[in-house]
């Protein structure tokens, strides 16, 4: 099953990001990895804000899909005319691949590890 597991922005400072979104816009902090990534509630979709190590799209905002095979989800993008820029790569938190969607769009793909 795939589904929108987040929103990702990528941040220079994660903190400084944190706090404007929590503070500005009344988001709550679900999670937080120091500098390097935090996930607030969306109401129903997590904002993610990724530092500068875990910036996987060069700065672009992604919408990131969770899914159960990184590796299998992948190739059948590839296969249906997505270009693979990244990965399937081990993260500190999950397994992931960035591609691109025919339109030149950047996406996350992402799983759990078991």
């Amino acid at each position: 099953m795939t589904r929108i597991g987040n929103v990702l922005y990528p941040a220079k400072d994660v903190e400084a990001a944190v706090a404007f979104y929590r503070d500005a816009l009344g988001l709550a902090v679900k999670f937080q990895d120091g500098s390097r990534f935090a996930a607030l509630d969306g109401g129903g979709t997590t904002f993610a804000i990724a530092g500068e190590e875990e910036d996987v799209t060069g700065g672009e905002p992604a919408v990131s899909f969770k899914v159960d095979d990184v590796e299998a989800k992948a190739a059948e993008l590839t296969a249906a005319g997505a270009q693979l820029v990244r990965g399937p790569e081990e993260g500190p938190h999950e397994i992931r691949a960035v591609l691109r969607d025919p339109a030149g769009n950047s996406f996350v793909l992402y799983a759990s590890r078991t």
